[in-house]
């Protein structure tokens, strides 16, 4: 959606729950319609005065029958688009080995191309993309990979991970999706997209080792593990869910490489494109690495490239990110609560547990890290790259958020944020949140091993910074704070 509205498209989305968008960023930017492409009087309505019409729609989760329902749903929106004068389809599936013939593909990958010929079909021009492994946030496939190797240093795994792939960057994709609409109209094809590197996915994982600095992993193929095996073990190390990951691991057993690159012809690629495997796997990671967790992360606005997660991809899309959350009202203004956020740390402590924050600095010490040392260089204010004991300020907007980032010694990042909010009646309500996105498998278990202490440590801090703010005389409240 962002990417046709910066191309300068006009755009209409037809969805199921429209008040599901209302949120998002581009919201204002579409017209959003409601609708079902199984039901053939909303795709009908919806695709009145559409120039090009993109089905970007795959029925994996719905159950064992999801191979019908992605028949229908795809007869639907193809006749609806011949009927209304629709000039162009664009369609993104999967990428088929040429070898196999159509009935002996997995259930996945045989839909995927029985989309794609219902569409090709339809007599309205369609432009029918075919991608391998998408890199970015929110592919299943990629989510595996990262789930998988971030998890496991030591995997006993499939055989597939021996077959050759040739992966794509998801912002390639979507240039590809993109600069299909504007295809001539004699053109009506299948179009292989890929990256210009072909390897298997046992390369893949040790490459987003060594880019996410995890230690070189050890991976042992055996030929016993079935897909339904396959699904199981997937289902218990990753968030993917098993309905999706079992197809999904019948067809990593495919080798999928792409046989031409004529979308060159009509979508020209740039210097330096399509991205190199270890550049799209850089830019899906770019978030973690350069440290950028959003305000909030299950709503975040549209990030800085099109391979962060997405408000709208779903709950195990962007890899792991352990939070713990505190809201509580106080009995304050903002500008009190906000005085007491923006004091914390150095010799007016952290407001819970003291011995626990004493250790915890120690302990850093002993490992060679900053430890509480540092303290903070001044007392009341703070500004953006302060130290703060063992922690930076990455970001402050006064009156409304602290947000810092640990400098300690762990098996990961980690940042705590500090907000001031205000209800309806001018009343202070503090939000807090502690983040942690896990390095390894150590860092999930360094995660777990501390998280009950969490109700102490992070509880304790809320109640007694909410008690702190209540104390502060009116005549030394900070500026009150921004309104939500």
């Amino acid at each position: 959606m962002p990417e046709l509205l910066k191309a300068g498209h006009q755009v209409r989305c037809m969805a199921r729950s429209p008040e599901k968008l209302r949120d998002y960023p581009w919201a204002g930017d579409v017209e959003v319609v409601r609708g079902d492409v199984t039901d053939a009087v909303s795709v009908a309505s919806a695709m009145a005065d559409i120039d090009v019409a993109y089905y970007l729609v795959h029925a994996l989760t719905t159950g064992a029958d999801f191979e019908e329902t992605d028949r229908k749903s795809a007869t639907v929106f193809a006749d609806a688009a011949r009927e209304r004068g629709v000039g162009r389809i664009v369609y993104l599936g999967g990428l088929t080995p040429p070898e196999v013939p159509e009935r002996e593909l997995s259930p996945h990958l045989r839909s995927r191309a029985e989309v794609g010929r219902i569409l090709l079909d339809s007599g309205v021009p369609t432009t029918a993309l075919r991608a391998a492994v998408i890199i970015g946030s929110g592919s299943a496939s990629f989510e595996m990979l990262r789930y998988l190797t971030e998890r496991l240093p030591v995997m006993v795994t499939p055989s597939w991970v021996s077959t050759r792939i040739q992966p794509i960057a998801v912002r390639d994709v979507l240039r590809y999706l993109v600069g299909s609409a504007l295809m001539p109209a004699e053109v009506s094809r299948t179009f292989d997209i890929g990256g210009p590197d072909i390897i298997t996915y046992r390369d893949m994982m040790q490459r987003y080792a060594e880019i996410a600095a995890l230690p070189p992993r050890l991976i042992l193929p055996v030929p016993v593990l079935t897909p339904r095996l396959s699904s199981h073990w997937i289902g218990l190390v990753t968030p993917v869910p098993r309905s999706i990951a079992r197809p999904l691991a019948e067809s990593l057993r495919y080798e999928v490489v792409c046989r031409e690159h004529d979308i060159a012809q009509y979508v020209p690629d740039g210097a330096g494109q399509p991205f190199t495997f270890e550049k799209a796997l850089r830019l899906a990671l770019q978030r973690v690495r350069e440290a950028k967790v959003t305000t909030r992360w299950s709503s975040a606005s549209v990030p800085g490239v099109p391979s962060d997660p997405l408000p709208t991809d779903p709950d195990w899309a962007g890899g792991s990110l352990y939070e713990d959350v505190r809201e509580l009202d106080v009995d304050a203004s903002p500008g009190a609560l906000w005085k007491v956020i923006e004091g914390i740390g150095g010799e007016h402590g952290w407001y819970s547990f003291p011995l626990a924050w004493v250790v915890r600095g120690s302990l850093d010490r002993l490992v060679g890290g900053v430890g509480l040392r540092r303290g903070r260089r001044d007392t009341d204010r703070l500004r953006v790259g302060d130290s703060l004991d063992f922690w930076r300020v990455e970001e402050i907007q006064p009156g409304r958020l602290l947000r810092l980032r640990a400098e300690m010694r762990l098996p990961g990042l980690a940042w705590l944020e500090m907000y001031t909010e205000q209800d309806e009646h001018g009343r202070a309500h503090y939000r807090q949140r502690a983040l942690f996105h896990p390095r390894g498998l150590l860092g999930h278990a360094y995660w777990w091993s501390v998280s009950p202490f969490h109700a102490i440590v992070f509880g304790g801090m809320a109640r007694n910074i909410a008690r702190a703010a209540a104390s502060v005389p009116s005549s030394a409240e900070a500026p009150a704070a921004l309104p939500r």
